[in-house]
Formats: C-alpha cells, sequence, structure tokens
C-alpha cells in the first residue's frame, strides 16, 4: 500500500485553457434561439465573453432565475442594453467584442502601468 505524503505534495500546473475570457459589463435585454429552436427573451447582467473553439459564450447572470447562463453568442437574434436602449439586429459578436475592449480600455487608460 503506498501512502501520499501530503506535506511534499506538490501540485501540477493546469493545462492551459483553449476558452479566453473577456471580462464584460453591463445589463442586456437579449433574445435567443435555444437549441430546440425556440425563441426567448432574457435580461442578462453580463460578466464576460468566453472565446472558444468554434463558438463564443456570452456568460452573466439571468435575472429570472438568478442563475448564471452562457448564451451562445451565434443564437442571439436581438440584443438591446437596458442603460442605453441601443437595439443590436446584426454584428452582435463584433459590437459585443468592441463593448468589451472599450471597457478593457476605459480601465487601464493610456500612461498608467499595471504592476507585473
Amino acid at each position: 500500500m503506498n501512502l501520499m505524503d501530503f506535506h511534499n505534495f506538490s501540485r501540477q500546473p493546469a493545462p492551459p485553457s483553449a476558452w479566453r475570457i473577456v471580462p464584460l459589463a453591463g445589463t442586456f435585454e437579449v433574445v435567443y434561439e435555444d437549441a430546440r429552436g425556440a425563441w426567448t427573451t432574457r435580461t442578462l447582467d453580463a460578466r464576460e465573453l468566453k472565446l472558444g473553439p468554434g463558438r463564443t459564450l456570452l456568460g452573466g447572470t439571468d435575472r429570472a432565475h438568478g442563475l448564471y447562463r452562457g448564451l451562445r453568442a451565434d443564437r442571439i437574434r436581438r440584443l438591446t442594453d437596458v442603460r442605453t436602449g441601443q437595439r443590436i439586429e446584426t454584428g452582435i459578436l463584433d459590437w459585443l467584442l468592441a463593448r468589451a475592449e472599450a471597457l478593457r480600455r476605459a480601465s487601464h487608460p493610456r500612461g498608467t502601468r499595471r504592476a507585473a
């Protein structure tokens, strides 16, 4: 019987993920087509975009259920920014990526350096 010495236990580093997570903030009303083809309207407090192999997810808390949801960007049929009222029906993924980039730039203005 082999016993593990937990005093000298070193954890192997996790393999790099194929997914890239981009922070995103905002509240959106989303018209979404689910896997069965049914359309639903959800209000999502967005937290992130998850960019992965072959798909992108808009992640956040569904206000109706209080649960985290990852909505496939290619199934979002309409997105409305609740704060501004701006409504997007085409180029939704491009708009979300531009929004995430604008938020990143606003949080790290030029001329300031992050600690290493």
